[in-house]
């Protein structure tokens, strides 16, 4: 038998085997002792991720050679099913491709995913962005989210500059558990969304803009300033944290109906 991987679906087959006398006490404390993490020299991966949380370790592709992270892909996944990469430059995306033919690029993004055993998609996320210069932070969250289990709607180009574009779409934004809105130059998008919806709304500001936008700094400023109650705020060009978190609600809220 094959080392057990992260996620609790695999541990969960690994101690059914235990169960059954598909395999021996010896093997599965083998495979046990082989979850924590794995130094690969240049990187120690984390092979718990999965355990502890919604997705297995998430590889940032910034600051990394292809080869790096192809190597660190193929480590992830030789106990996981699935796998995000995140910031990957096309070189980089192409060395993963390359390793890993079942791999997807999502080139807007600059993203990579893997995903052989897939999830059920849970709908309850919806990403807003301003304007079309938002979209690679805009589609990170979205891919962030459904590579953890979402079915995500996805409203694009619907900026405060034409605000009918936005509020031809109230009733979709109503059916949401959580909302990422995405927007850079004012950065004004995130309090007028929250003032028409009760779900929580996490905003993201992006380093587009003017001289006077400061790379992201002026929207950031804008939309820890919201006079809209439930809205909070990730970083500047967080598209990957924001659809984390976003996920993370759509669980919690999914869990309570269930309940």
């Amino acid at each position: 038998m094959g080392g057990v991987g992260i996620e609790e679906h695999r541990l969960r087959d690994l101690l059914r085997a235990v169960a059954d006398g598909r395999t021996d006490i010896d093997a599965a404390v083998d495979a046990l002792r082989r979850l924590p993490y794995e130094d690969i020299g240049f990187a120690k991966v984390d092979h718990h991720r999965g355990l502890r949380d919604a997705v297995p370790e998430v590889i940032l592709g910034l600051g990394k050679t292809p080869e790096q992270i192809a190597s660190i892909a193929r480590t992830v996944l030789e106990r996981a099913d699935r796998l995000l990469i995140t910031r990957a430059t096309p070189e980089a995306a192409a060395a993963v491709l390359a390793a890993l033919p079942d791999a997807k690029h999502y080139e807007v993004a600059r993203c990579l995913t893997v995903e052989r055993v897939p999830a059920p998609r849970q709908p309850g996320i919806t990403v807003v962005c301003a304007g079309t210069a938002d979209l690679p932070v805009a589609e990170e969250a979205a891919v962030t989210a459904e590579i953890i289990g979402n079915d995500v709607r996805r409203l694009y180009d619907v900026g405060v500059a034409g605000i009918h574009r936005l509020l031809d779409h109230v009733a979709e934004l109503r059916e949401a558990r959580a909302i990422v809105v995405v927007a850079g130059m004012e950065g004004a998008l995130p309090s007028v969304v929250s003032g028409l919806v009760s779900a929580p709304v996490i905003a993201v500001p992006t380093s587009v803009g003017y001289g006077a936008s400061f790379q992201g700094l002026a929207p950031l400023l804008s939309m820890l300033n919201s006079c809209a109650a439930g809205v909070g705020v990730v970083n500047i060009d967080n598209g990957f944290g924001a659809g984390y978190l976003a996920a993370s609600i759509n669980r919690i809220a999914l869990e309570s109906r269930a309940d």
